[in-house]
């Protein structure tokens, strides 16, 4: 297992360079041919490769990305290390060692009837090309399984907030700051009240964050235009929809301004009905495997679980590697952990095929 992670990590998967995905998925591919025996479908959907494995009629999902938040080159400056028994490199907690655990698991089956395996190429870039894919592939299924890394401790991840992404776009009218600032229309000074109401549409463990913030041209020009980047994260459907209707319903402040409210939820919530039973099945089957008594966390990053649960599909995630440092410097994987990880999914997916879960 470590001798195939090291070969994931190695080939570099920038999401925003396509022909390095594309390169992955070539080894992922070839990875996932020597434990599966078959290969995948290439899905190449606007440059961007992704890969489906399906044996037989499929009941239970596999969901995984190969995809990184790392730049090209990031190997000369975060090198692939294994020491003291912890492995490094760009994306090997998120989460090429949850690929790695996925071809596994599925080899020690005795027969891969009913499963599907879809790696996607742009996850983290919000999967703009995969999202119905995922969609389509987990609707009417029993269960979905999602690789990606655990939270702190290994927790699994029973509930994700969906996101919604907006931009509130202002447009005033320019002048002279100095002649005749008052025939100007100040899009800053809208922007700054709309701001101050954004920030204030968060609700108990519903945020609501003003990002990026721009506008003006120069320092003695009344702004025409000003713009503000909102991230939303909410713990259910209802919740979205609250804010989505509360960000559409600005209306101008000053007189002569104008508004625009773009953008709108971009995935929906993983709510912890969708993963209980699941997680209860979990629990079971990891202490007759002898593992540590699992645990559970709710976060506020998305992951494709969020669509495979939108489509109506039991979804549990954060099944992958035990680490840390998502998208961070001191990215890591504690190997020792990955055989136990993997058994628990083989268990899994034998006891899903064998069962109904609502």
């Amino acid at each position: 297992m470590i001798e195939d992670l090291e070969e994931l990590v190695l080939c570099e998967s920038y999401s925003r360079d396509l022909e390095a995905v594309a390169r992955s998925a070539e080894v992922v591919a070839a990875m996932g041919a020597r434990y599966l025996g078959a290969r995948p479908e290439f899905l190449v959907t606007e440059g961007v490769t992704h890969l489906r494995w399906t044996f037989g009629t499929p009941r239970v999902l596999l969901l995984g990305h190969h995809d990184t938040v790392w730049p090209m080159g990031t190997l000369r400056t975060h090198p692939w290390s294994l020491t003291d028994g912890v492995a490094r490199g760009p994306g090997v907690f998120d989460m090429k060692a949850g690929l790695v655990q996925t071809f596994h698991a599925l080899a020690g089956l005795s027969s891969l009837d009913g499963v599907s395996v879809l790696v996607t190429g742009d996850e983290e870039r919000g999967s703009p090309t995969s999202s119905g894919m995922v969609q389509d592939a987990a609707r009417g299924l029993a269960a979905a399984f999602v690789m990606e890394a655990s939270a702190d401790g290994g927790a699994l991840k029973t509930v994700r907030k969906g996101t919604s992404l907006y931009t509130v776009r202002v447009h005033g009218r320019a002048a002279h700051a100095g002649l005749e600032p008052e025939k100007g229309v100040n899009a800053g000074v809208e922007l700054a009240h709309h701001l101050l109401a954004v920030a204030a549409m968060g609700a108990g463990d519903t945020t609501v964050t003003p990002t990026v913030v721009t506008g003006g041209t120069t320092l003695n020009t009344v702004p025409a235009q000003a713009t503000l980047g909102v991230d939303v994260r909410a713990a259910t459907v209802a919740e979205q929809r609250r804010v989505d209707a509360e960000l559409h319903a600005l209306r101008p402040v000053l007189p002569g301004a104008r508004l625009e409210v773009l953008g709108g939820p971009n995935r929906p919530p993983l709510e912890a009905g969708m993963s209980a039973e699941l997680y209860t099945l979990a629990q079971e089957l990891a202490a007759g495997l002898g593992l540590e008594p699992l645990t559970s966390a709710s976060v506020g990053g998305a992951s494709d679980g969020n669509f495979a649960a939108g489509a109506g599909c039991p979804t549990l995630d954060g099944l992958g590697a035990v680490g840390g440092g998502a998208h961070a410097d001191d990215e890591h994987v504690v190997v020792a952990e990955m055989p136990g990880r993997t058994a628990l999914l083989r268990a899994l997916v034998e006891s899903v095929r064998g069962r109904n879960v609502a």
